[in-house]
């Protein structure tokens, strides 16, 4: 079949490797220059090396648990699943050259417009929306747009190979700080209106001065398309972890969820929901509680749970 991808994201750089290798000829449109563009913490439960074993040698350093400081009360997540520390361009690199070698042919500097997805539609058996929080493909389609929240991030030019990241409860959010072995990295998310204050007010106060600062758009709901010819995957449909923000490792399982129905879109649509759905609800559910009682009533929590960095609830993941 042939089939477009809008953005060389994550989910759309490895389902233009998968579709390739099932011989579907795969057109990949990006609008920047090169990958590598999404601003990202870059730290992937070891679920990474599942879908993406060449991943391993990218590794910075490893995280075992998380540190959540409460104003009265320090909680310890200890992970079932092991964290590392990557730079996101270099796994969008890795699966760039995996597609191509792959046969999915893929252009930049290609910003996709309402037209063009009406010709696609024409030309293309398949399009796939993986075209981030701001999805011109979601907009086509006049699906509803996720809720926002707002991600910046700085880096510290300091050395720490420690096992731990470390986060600050915020009002709708939180701050981390995230040891990537040869520097370390600080950021927040937050509601866009107020993150740029805290984040200052907080870096103020920790007399830090970052370099690389950068912000980023974090999507987070759960909209996919019923439609036969076009879909979404990723953070295009606002995939993203509601604890923390992180969506590569959900859009990777929704990326398979997709390969398993391909080319039906329908069941893709099915299962996605069926799969998704609680995990969003639940995570979301549990946030709250755990805010709620850590900010008003932190003596009532216990002070370390263990927890898949992935799922609050257990899920099945493989496919």
């Amino acid at each position: 079949m042939k089939v477009a991808i809008i953005g060389a994201s994550v989910s759309g750089l490895y389902l233009a490797w998968k579709l390739s290798e099932r011989e579907n000829e795969v057109f990949v449109f990006e609008k920047k220059e090169k990958v590598g563009g999404k601003v990202c913490s870059g730290l992937f439960s070891e679920r990474i090396f599942e879908f993406i074993p060449e991943s391993k040698k990218l590794a910075k350093n490893e995280i075992n648990f998380c540190k959540i400081n409460f104003p009265k009360k320090t909680i310890y997540l200890y992970f079932k699943k092991r964290f590392f520390v990557c730079d996101r361009p270099e796994i969008e690199t890795l699966l760039k050259n995996l597609a191509e070698s792959s046969g999915a042919k893929i252009f930049f500097n290609k910003n996709i417009s309402h037209s063009d997805l009406g010709k696609f539609s024409k030309e293309f058996d398949r399009i796939v929306g993986c075209d981030g929080a701001n999805s011109i493909v979601r907009d086509f389609l006049k699906l509803p747009k996720p809720k926002f929240y707002l991600g910046i991030k700085g880096i510290e030019k300091k050395e720490n190979f420690s096992n731990f990241a470390e986060v600050w409860s915020t009002k709708n959010g939180f701050l981390w700080k995230i040891p990537r072995g040869k520097e370390t990295e600080w950021g927040i998310m937050e509601e866009p209106k107020i993150a740029k204050e805290i984040f200052n007010d907080f870096l103020e106060k920790q007399n830090l001065k970052l370099e690389k600062i950068e912000s980023a758009i974090i999507p987070q709901g759960f909209i996919i398309p019923k439609n036969e010819k076009i879909t979404l995957c990723g953070d295009s449909t606002g995939l993203t972890k509601p604890w923390s923000g992180g969506g590569v490792i959900w859009s990777l399982i929704s990326a398979n969820l997709l390969l398993k129905n391909f080319p039906n879109f329908f069941k893709y649509q099915k299962e996605a929901k069926f799969f998704f759905f609680p995990n969003v609800i639940s995570s979301k559910l549990s946030k709250k509680i755990v805010y709620l009682l850590g900010l008003s009533f932190p003596y009532s929590l216990l002070t370390s749970f263990k927890i898949d960095g992935d799922f609050l609830i257990p899920t099945r993941y493989k496919f």
